[in-house]
C-alpha cells in the first residue's frame, strides 16, 4: 500500500476536574518617606518580623515560605522632581495546608494579604494527567476505527500521534486584599477564609492513522 494513501488526520480530548489543593498567599507591606534609606529599613523590618513569624509553622509542602519582590522607587511631584520614595515587599505562603498557611498569615501583622490564588500540587496534576490521557488516547482510538469503517476499511495503523496537556483554573470564592495592619502584633488576629476552585486538565491527541 502506498504510505501516503488513506490516510486520516484526527484528534480527540480527555477532560478530567478536580479541586484546586494547592494555597498560594502574599503578605505585602508598603512605606512611603522622604529618604530611600529609610523605606528600605522599614520594609525590611516588617519583612524580618513577618519571616520570624511564619517560619514557625513552615513545614515542606504543608506550608513553604519564601520572600518575593522588595523594591523601593522615587516618587515623583509635579515638576517631574524627586519628592520622596516609596516601597512594597513580598512575603510568600505556598502549600496544601490551608488552615496552616491562613492561621500564619494573621499572625504575621507587620504585612497584610494582598493577593489570594490556587493551585494543583504537582502529584494531583500528574495523576489527573494520566486519567485525562487514558481518557483521550481511548477515545482517540475509537474515533478511529469509526472513521476507517465508515470508508468501508477493516482495520487502520497508527502512522504518528502527539499528546499535549494543559489545566485551566476556576477560582472560588476570594476576599478583597485586606487593609494594611498595625505594627503591633495582635492576639485576636483572625485566619481569612479561603475557599478553592476548580481546574479544568485536559489532554489532547492528535495524529494520523492509515486504513487498510
Amino acid at each position: 500500500m502506498n504510505p501516503s494513501q488513506n490516510v486520516f488526520h484526527l484528534s480527540a480530548a480527555g477532560q478530567v476536574e478536580v479541586v484546586q489543593d494547592t494555597l498560594m498567599l502574599t503578605l505585602t507591606s508598603t512605606r512611603e518617606g522622604a529618604e530611600a534609606a529609610a523605606v528600605q529599613a522599614e520594609l525590611r523590618k516588617a519583612l524580618d518580623s513577618a519571616l520570624a513569624e511564619v517560619k514557625k509553622s513552615a513545614q515542606a509542602g504543608e506550608m513553604d515560605v519564601r520572600t518575593g519582590s522588595f523594591s523601593v522607587n522615587p516618587r515623583y511631584g509635579k515638576e517631574g522632581k524627586i519628592n520622596g520614595w516609596q516601597g512594597r515587599v513580598e512575603l510568600i505562603l505556598e502549600g496544601r495546608d490551608f488552615p496552616r498557611i491562613t492561621q500564619a498569615a494573621a499572625r504575621a501583622t507587620t504585612m497584610s494579604i494582598g493577593n489570594i490564588s490556587f493551585g494543583l500540587s504537582r502529584e494531583q496534576r500528574a495523576k489527573v494527567q494520566t486519567e485525562a490521557q487514558a481518557q483521550a488516547i481511548e477515545r482517540f482510538k475509537a474515533r478511529a476505527i469509526e472513521i476507517t469503517k465508515a470508508f468501508g476499511f477493516a482495520n487502520y495503523s497508527l502512522r504518528e500521534v502527539t499528546v499535549d496537556a494543559s489545566d485551566s483554573g476556576f477560582p472560588g470564592p476570594r476576599p478583597m486584599a485586606m487593609e494594611a495592619r498595625s505594627f503591633s502584633k495582635s492576639a485576636d488576629a483572625a485566619p481569612v477564609a479561603v475557599e478553592p476552585g476548580k481546574s479544568i486538565v485536559q489532554v489532547n491527541v492528535s495524529g494520523s492513522v492509515q486504513a487498510r
